[in-house]
């Protein structure tokens, strides 16, 4: 039987780890802040995503490593993870914080818009644990590692017009769990983190709209939203050798679940009481 890990690790708690980092190519965005939590609790790092230019700019100013990767292409995905284990010598953790936040009616959503989400939020993330997988796994030459999918609140609650997303996410959720049985006997943990509304780039635009945040407040127990920060802290403990979970989903939402997202009615109420008079 496996023997469990020291608990404790002395200084920085990702010393000598090799982290990848996949959807951190946009300034300021969840990967990005990950990345820094990483590097900074002593991972070595490499994140990827469709800009170039902008991973190229964060690499500078940060000193990671970087790589462009389409993640609904499958190609580019396993040229990634090879390139990871060229440059790092081995990936002991990856992370896919790749989405869409799709909000679209029900009945308005276009098969287009559905081959669109599945490629990003289900078949993409599927192929890139495969790639990973092929690396990591103690049965195929790895050394073990973790996983950690960058889920949401809205896979096990809901919310209006966010359909696609939501089930996306959900099935994905459902993969890492199937990973976590299948790959556990061969030294991979993997599991979920679930944040509810967190301040990102992708939803920037809609902090501006005067009172929209305020129509969620009322379902954070913790009187907040959340940050990519609080979101970082949790996925340094699933990267670390003190975690002792695989197959679950973290919800790092500051109590969401027991709440809930308002109503269609709650957010235009909300939105009507704060507009300029």
């Amino acid at each position: 039987m496996p023997q469990p890990p020291h608990t404790l690790r002395p200084g920085p708690r990702l010393h000598g780890k090799r982290a990848l980092i996949l959807g951190a190519s946009s300034a300021g965005n969840m990967g990005q802040v990950m990345a820094q939590r990483f590097m900074a609790d002593g991972a070595t790092v490499m994140v990827a995503g469709r800009k170039e230019a902008a991973l190229a700019a964060f690499a500078q100013e940060t000193g990671a490593r970087f790589a462009p990767c389409d993640i609904t292409q499958e190609q580019d995905v396993n040229a990634l993870v090879d390139a990871a284990v060229q440059q790092m010598g081995g990936i002991d953790v990856a992370v896919n914080a790749t989405g869409w936040g799709l909000l679209t009616p029900f009945l308005a959503n276009t098969r287009a818009e559905l081959d669109a989400m599945a490629a990003l939020q289900f078949v993409g993330p599927f192929q890139f644990y495969q790639a990973v997988l092929r690396k990591m796994a103690t049965d195929l030459g790895g050394s073990g590692g973790a996983i950690i999918q960058i889920s949401s609140a809205t896979a096990s609650i809901m919310l209006w017009d966010h359909a696609a997303y939501m089930g996306t996410k959900a099935g994905t959720d459902q993969v890492i769990r199937c990973i976590a049985n299948e790959f556990g006997r061969h030294g991979v943990r993997a599991n979920s983190i679930a944040p509810g509304l967190t301040e990102t780039p992708m939803t920037a635009e809609a902090a501006q709209v005067p009172g929209l945040y305020e129509a969620f407040a009322p379902g954070y127990p913790l009187g907040r939203h959340g940050t990519s920060n609080d979101i970082a802290a949790a996925a340094v403990f699933l990267a670390s050798d003190e975690c002792f979970m695989t197959g679950e989903v973290l919800q790092v939402n500051g109590g969401l679940r027991l709440r809930g997202n308002p109503s269609k009615a709650d957010i235009a109420a909300s939105i009507a009481a704060h507009a300029a008079p």
